[in-house]
């Protein structure tokens, strides 16, 4: 009998002991589109350009849900804050809602778009996060190497877009209201000329 409760105790002893995945950060990051359509707005491919927009590649660095600080050639993480997902997602929506409600293209997905796709756009993020000075101050920087393809003619623009905004201190609380802000002013420009 007391063989049998002692088996039975051993599992609740290891589960004390186990931790299944880590500790959740302090703070989760998202992007919040400056430029949206109100609710109940409708578009209609009928009377309006489409557009369609592919989420960016980006280097390993950005592979992450974690914040990159750079400093000359060493790369660190803001600790105790992530992006609810990756940041080339949040980018490409952040993107899709901008270009939709400053253009008024109607912005569709990949498997929306196999019979019209419209325009593409498509590119690569190649920074998204913080460049510090190697103190506790630093600058926010979103850079986006767009590639727009306006129509039938296949015939490729490419334009580079970069915002660059001071934070101080670098830290989980401060740097996702300026990646933030420098996030909406590339994806503003990218639409002013997606939309000429």
């Amino acid at each position: 009998m007391m063989r049998r409760l002692a088996l039975l105790a051993l599992p609740l002893a290891v589960a004390g002991c186990v931790s299944i995945g880590g500790k959740p950060p302090k703070v989760l990051l998202t992007l919040r589109s400056q430029a949206s359509l109100p609710p109940g707005s409708t578009q209609s491919a009928a009377t309006a350009p489409t557009i369609t927009i592919q989420v960016p590649v980006v280097p390993q660095s950005l592979a992450t849900a974690r914040i990159p600080v750079q400093t000359g050639e060493r790369v660190a993480y803001v600790t105790d804050a992530l992006w609810v997902e990756a940041p080339q997602r949040l980018f490409a929506r952040l993107m899709s809602d901008t270009i939709s409600a400053k253009t008024g293209r109607v912005v569709l997905s990949s498997a929306q778009s196999f019979s019209d796709p419209g325009a593409r756009l498509s590119g690569e993020l190649r920074s998204f996060g913080i460049e510090s000075d190697g103190g506790n101050a630093g600058t926010a920087v979103v850079s986006f190497d767009a590639s727009l393809i306006r129509g039938d003619g296949g015939k490729v623009e490419k334009k580079r877009f970069e915002a660059r905004i001071p934070v101080s201190p670098i830290d989980a609380h401060s740097v996702g209201p300026v990646l933030d802000q420098a996030a909406n002013q590339v994806a503003g420009e990218v639409a002013d000329w997606v939309g000429k």
